[in-house]
């Protein structure tokens, strides 16, 4: 894609979803920290269900901690792979006391230091609890990038090193929303409505069709 299709391309996305914000439900740092890790292959709508009755009683590390591994994994099982993310928040929420005093750290290289924190978990709670420059590539953003052409790769590292050369840095955490609704509303995994996409004039998956 050429430099001047990639402006038009995210000039398009910001016309399309100037509202994009984030679907998960939380009210701290904490709870998204929460959402985030019961996010993985699973759906928004599905982990905002669960932790609307998790984060009644256990919206904060001390109050997380009060839960066994078997009782927490009761409150998640319908998000999948509830043991691993079980285990991976009672450690996290572990650390966040004792390494950083109950608060969630605000850096992505400390949030990356905490259990079952990757990369795109920590760019999301940096840049949406934070308000930080960061674009989190999950695979509506992997697959939207690679066919429009806006960063071409076979990892997310590659994905989002690529998106922040195409993408302004103000814009970043912007443009990670604009691609998440893109890929949800139209370019589908399995059935991309191009014919309806105001993007295809500039997408290298379109021609290439």
């Amino acid at each position: 894609m050429k430099s001047t299709d990639k402006k038009s391309a995210l000039a398009e996305l910001e016309r399309l979803y100037p509202e994009a914000k984030p679907a998960l439900h939380y009210n701290t740092p904490y709870e998204l920290l929460v959402a985030v890790v019961l996010s993985a292959q699973c759906t928004d709508a599905r982990v905002n269900i669960v932790t609307a009755k998790l984060f009644e009683k256990y919206s904060t590390p001390e109050a997380m901690l009060a839960l066994s591994q078997e009782e927490l994994e009761k409150y998640i099982f319908s998000c999948g792979f509830y043991r691993m993310k079980a285990r991976h928040i009672l450690s996290a929420s572990k650390d966040i006391i004792e390494r950083f005093h109950g608060v969630v750290p605000q850096t992505v290289e400390e949030l990356m230091s905490l259990d079952g924190v990757g990369k795109k978990t920590a760019n999301v709670v940096y840049s949406v609890a934070f308000g930080g420059d960061a674009i989190a590539v999950d695979t509506h953003v992997f697959r939207v990038s690679n066919r429009l052409g806006l960063a071409k790769g076979k990892t997310p590292e590659r994905v989002e090193e690529g998106l922040q050369k195409a993408v302004p840095k103000s814009d970043w955490s912007k443009a990670h929303h604009w691609l998440i609704y893109h890929g949800r509303r139209v370019c589908h995994s399995q059935k991309p409505d191009c014919l309806g996409c105001t993007l295809k004039a500039y997408c290298d998956y379109y021609r290439k069709k």
